[in-house]
């Protein structure tokens, strides 16, 4: 990017700097909470995390070897055998107490999830709201999800079946550091209500956070060797995890979904995976384009656009665009980047050295084949290493990476659009399908375009909140984006085994009272002609 192109820094300074006696890292990550934390890990090595806010070490940490995994694994399988007998309504009230010292002791774990990512307060707050209603959710519905089920038999009255819930035994989740807290307790909630024990490997840079969710967990009354915790790099200890796993829960990359996949095959074990995304957001002619904008910043820029099922592509329909792109770009500008331990900051850091090479490139890339930075565009090692302001590009093509790679960061490409036709075409190119995001004032036609988007979730008017908020209902991907889903029934039902109990009764299902084959066959025949025509099902 040359100087003249460079946009200006102005609404993106830092916050006011850190008054005296405010909290600090070493206040948060202090000996004791590391050493109350990590005592639950199985790992005879040393690893450390750092904090994205200065690059710093925050923690001297246990790391797994495959054999420490393999431990891991025998410990948590007879603890396991153990908490199955446990009634449903006792292992939902271990989630319920969880939900309740969750949202009492928030401070802590907010504190964590900020140090650990980089993210600005309120975006760490989502995941204390994501894991809180999941676990009321689950703490209420999973013994009317699990309880035996009554089904229709093969004969009216003779054949009674009854479905029944097994816990699959030990779930090997694998889960990722951009929502530390609600992607790694937050997907093993039901896991635990449904009868199994869990070995989590959470990526070493966030592991805090999900460590002081296991140490609140077994607070709330679940027994400690049900949960174990393995940490190390993720080609060593990944794939032990999928090799000794009854079932997996990953949540990563596409590339590495792959290979988590096949590896999960190869045993003939269960997987669910929640991948990539290039996630779109179509503004419609008659949308309110004010509201669109404050909702756009929302989409694209929370918790720096290392998010999932954030925006990275905005489809503006061509008679609002300008107007649109004047409130986003005015907006973006406005917002405020920080590293403070409170409330303000609109942005906080990207995680790392990769994500800002990821970002910058993709930038850059841009930039030099033609398109023009609208707002942000820049670094800001001012306020951090891994601090890059967040951007609007203009005049994005085919060529250009950003156009199709996934960013993870605080970056959107603006496109416009004629038709709704031509917009879902747009939206749906590309082999992602994860979130999409429609704005109308119409609901009915904003409904019927979202039937026509290619994702696991829509929302209109809003970015990714409420379909991911409403944890009845199932969440995950369609394409490339993964397979399987979070929330509802589907999230609770994969980590168990369904089997179907039938019990004959009076007669068998076979040649009786005298007939011989070819009776029983007429006799069968005339019995399937008469359920179809009294609707049995």
């Amino acid at each position: 990017m040359t100087d003249s192109q460079a946009p200006e820094k102005t609404g993106t300074n830092p916050l006011a700097p850190t008054p005296a006696g405010a909290r600090t890292a070493a206040d948060v990550v202090t000996p004791q909470l590391v050493a109350q934390l990590t005592k639950g890990v199985v790992g005879s090595g040393r690893t450390a995390n750092h904090t994205p806010f200065t690059g710093e070490k925050l923690a001297d940490l246990p790391e797994s070897t495959p054999e420490d995994v393999q431990r891991a694994f025998t410990a948590a399988r007879a603890a396991q055998a153990v908490w199955e007998q446990v009634p449903v309504r006792e292992r939902a009230a271990v989630l319920l107490r969880f939900h309740d010292l969750v949202l009492q002791r928030q401070g802590e774990v907010l504190d964590l999830i900020q140090l650990e990512t980089g993210k600005a307060r309120l975006h760490a707050h989502e995941e204390v709201q994501a894991v809180a209603v999941a676990a009321r959710h689950y703490g209420r519905k999973a013994p009317s999800y699990l309880r035996p089920k009554r089904h229709a038999g093969a004969m009216p009255t003779l054949t009674k079946v009854t479905e029944l819930r097994h816990p699959r035994g030990v779930v090997g989740q694998i889960a990722p550091w951009n929502y530390p807290l609600e992607l790694s307790v937050g997907d093993a909630l039901p896991a635990f209500a449904a009868g199994n024990a869990v070995v989590m490997k959470p990526d070493t840079e966030t592991c805090l956070t999900a460590l002081w969710a296991r140490d609140l967990l077994i607070e709330a009354g679940l027994p400690a060797e049900v949960f174990q915790v393995v940490l190390g790099e993720g080609p060593v200890v990944g794939p032990e995890v999928v090799r000794h796993a009854d079932y997996v829960s990953f949540t990563g990359s596409t590339r590495t979904g792959r290979e988590v996949a096949q590896g999960a095959a190869a045993r003939l074990v269960g997987v669910s995976l929640e991948l990539g995304g290039k996630n779109a957001m179509l503004v419609l002619a008659d949308a309110d384009v004010e509201k669109a904008a404050a909702g756009a910043v929302r989409a694209c820029f929370s918790s720096a656009g290392q998010l999932c099922i954030s925006i990275e592509r905005l489809y503006v329909h061509e008679s609002v665009a300008d107007a649109f792109l004047e409130r986003f770009a005015a907006r973006t500008r406005a917002m405020r980047l920080g590293t403070s331990l409170a409330y303000g900051a609109d942005m906080g850091s990207l995680v790392g050295e990769r994500q800002l090479e990821t970002v910058s490139r993709h930038v850059e890339e841009a930039v030099a084949k033609g398109a023009t930075v609208v707002a942000g565009g820049v670094a800001r090692p001012d306020i951090g290493p891994y601090f890059f302001e967040p951007t609007i590009l203009d005049g994005v093509t085919e060529p250009m990476s950003v156009c199709g790679e996934e960013t993870f960061g605080p970056v959107v490409s603006i496109y416009r659009f004629t038709t709704d036709d031509e917009a879902v075409d747009l939206a749906n190119s590309t082999p992602y399908g994860l979130n999409s995001s429609v704005w109308t004032r119409d609901g009915r036609r904003g409904r019927a375009i979202a039937a026509r988007l290619r994702t696991g979730t829509v929302n209109i008017n809003e970015g990714y909140a409420p379909a991911y908020g409403s944890v009845q209902s199932p969440m995950g991907g369609m394409k490339d984006s993964g397979l399987g889903r979070r929330h509802g029934s589907e999230g609770i039902l994969k980590y168990t085994e369904a089997q179907t109990v039938a019990q004959q009764r009076l007669l068998p299902m076979a040649p009786s009272l005298g007939m011989d084959d070819e009776r029983y066959a007429e006799f069968m025949s005339r019995s399937l002609r008469l359920m179809k025509a009294f609707r049995f099902r």
